[in-house]
């Protein structure tokens, strides 16, 4: 059933998509549709291409895994577009360029900072395009037992057939296509889900009791390979073998199977300890990290990443340029934040609801598997749990390539339009070319945690086009020089400090405050960049056609 509902998503996507290509004939209709996408279609585009597997599936996977205070996730994701709204969306049209690249050259009149802008657009669209992958591939395993490459591979192929035949414009209607399904498919279960679980459940949401023994026999599948801390002797079945562990730690390798019997008491994760137990007084803190010394400065670090870092993503940019003039661009940023403050209300359910029925998978770094399981835990395996489990299968699945499609269009510009001479064959092909690319990435990234992969994206962003579109579409004085200098310092800084933290055997000590800063390090690579692009243009001389330039931003739209 959720094959079936899957496939009959990827073939609605390929027909709706294919409504574009009569309408390309040109590179402006492959980047931009011709610039005719009124607000609420942008809007909804926009939402759709937005809500990547990160929200439909991580956001409640986050409550799980780290406490109430992930809800500061959705809160930075939405307050990005408030910042873009009054900051960037109608100055940005106004330019006439197609691409975030292109402003750049359009601003400062620089092809080498056209060319380098368009290497982080890459670095960017593949850090973000690899985890949607990844967790289609991880999906359709977990719900129908296919093979991991199958959904690789599955979504590859409708992302860049759809976009190769029908540009932004076969874009654009998938993606507003899309977005209604995913409100329609998360909405509807939640609410199911809500009914079916009864009082006594509902109440349990409102306080989950602390994870810290199994209520039931309890199977857990480890993704990752991990280490748990048994606190008394037990005995457990690891891949259908009892057997008898002693007190202390005990490796649980990746594809592993263990199962607990009921009553036993939960064992620690080693070098988990920044994240708490599930129900636990940390886990109700109203802050990120709250397993950490400084909860304050991990939420901090969260907002500027997600906040900024949307301000800055090339392939939500890209969209203001769809519209018609400057007013439809901030129209267009409205509406999409209450398009998104409306789905994001249901995360909640989701998050609470498995922090009660699936705290298990906080163990096996699998809490992002919580939506599509917790159907089968509120009404048990029945036809109408399978029913719901198979839409949200469905609706993940489009979030996977909602998002996708915008990453990959990016991603072609940045080749086709930016680094290479345009041209609309070029643009196919570099679609193409490009997606069978990041499938192979994927295929070989099976481990990798998405909504973490997805995080650092959106700092990297954050680090390198906020200051260059804030500082370029604000301040007069910005050079070329400057912006280099100031997007190479936030790159290398974001990059090289997630690196290290991520990298094993580093020499950075597990927890603390530098640990933090190093693994979400946008809280100082952003000030770090503003900080370099500013200095940097002071010594250099401004463009002298800057005035002319700062005035076609800034003045009003005619209408």
């Amino acid at each position: 059933m959720t094959g079936a509902a899957v496939v009959a998503l990827v073939l609605v996507t390929v027909l709706i998509g294919a409504r574009g290509v009569a309408a390309m004939r040109t590179t402006s209709d492959f980047l931009v549709a011709s610039r005719q996408t009124s607000p609420l279609l942008n809007a909804a585009a926009v939402s759709g291409e937005y809500l990547s597997a990160a929200s439909f599936l991580g956001v409640a996977g986050l409550v799980i895994k780290e406490g109430t205070g992930a809800l500061w996730y959705p809160v930075g994701f939405t307050a990005g577009y408030l910042l873009m709204l009054a900051l960037v969306a109608a100055p940005m049209r106004r330019t006439g360029a197609l691409t975030v690249p292109g402003f750049a050259e359009a601003r400062l009149g620089s092809r080498r900072l056209r060319q380098f802008s368009a290497v982080v657009v890459v670095v960017i669209a593949g850090m973000y395009l690899v985890p949607q992958f990844v967790a289609a591939g991880q999906l359709l395993t977990l719900v129908s037992d296919v093979p991991y490459w199958v959904g690789v591979v599955v979504a590859g192929a409708a992302v860049s057939i759809t976009l190769a035949l029908g540009g932004m414009r076969a874009a654009t209607y998938v993606q507003a296509f899309q977005f209604v399904l995913k409100l329609l498919l998360f909405a509807g279960p939640a609410i199911w889900l809500l009914i079916v679980a009864g009082p006594e459940l509902r109440g349990q949401m409102t306080a989950p009791p602390e994870f810290t023994t199994f209520t039931r026999d309890t199977d857990v599948d480890f993704r990752l390979d991990s280490t748990l801390v048994l606190p008394s002797p037990l005995t457990v079945v690891v891949d259908g073998e009892p057997r008898a562990l002693t007190a202390g730690p005990h490796p649980a390798l990746a594809d592993q199977n263990w199962t607990f019997p009921a009553g036993a008491p939960v064992p620690a994760v080693d070098g988990n300890d920044e994240f708490p137990v599930p129900g636990s007084t940390a886990w109700g803190v109203p802050l990120l990290g709250s397993g950490s010394d400084s909860p304050l400065l991990a939420t901090w670090s969260v907002l500027v990443a997600t906040a900024l870092g949307t301000m800055g993503l090339p392939h939500i940019i890209v969209r203001f340029h769809t519209a018609p003039d400057g007013h439809a661009a901030r129209r267009t940023a409205a509406i999409t934040v209450a398009l998104l403050g409306t789905f994001y209300l249901f995360p909640i359910v989701y998050g609470l609801l498995g922090t009660v029925l699936t705290p298990e998978l906080y163990l096996s770094e699998g809490t992002d598997t919580a939506v599509v399981m917790l159907p089968g835990r509120v009404a048990g395996d029945g036809l109408t749990s399978s029913v719901v489990t198979a839409l949200l299968a469905a609706g993940a699945f489009a979030a996977f390539l909602a998002t996708s499609l915008g990453l990959l269009l990016a991603l072609a510009g940045a080749l086709a339009h930016d680094l290479m001479p345009s041209g609309l064959r070029r643009l196919r092909l570099s679609a193409l070319v490009a997606a069978a690319v990041v499938v192979t990435a994927a295929l070989f990234a099976a481990r990798i945690d998405v909504s973490a992969a997805v995080t650092s994206s959106f700092a990297v962003a954050a680090s390198t086009f906020c200051p260059l579109l804030v500082l370029g579409i604000w301040w007069r004085r910005l050079t070329a020089r400057g912006a280099v200098a100031g997007m190479s310092a936030g790159l290398l800084s974001s990059l090289g400090a997630m690196v290290l933290a991520a990298v094993p055997g580093s020499p950075v000590p597990a927890g603390g405050n530098v640990a933090l800063l190093l693994s979400q390090p946008a809280l100082w690579s952003v000030p770090l960049a503003f900080v370099i692009m500013t200095s940097v243009s002071l010594t250099d001389h401004a463009p002298p056609w800057t005035e002319d330039t700062m005035l076609r931003l800034h003045l009003a739209d005619k209408h």
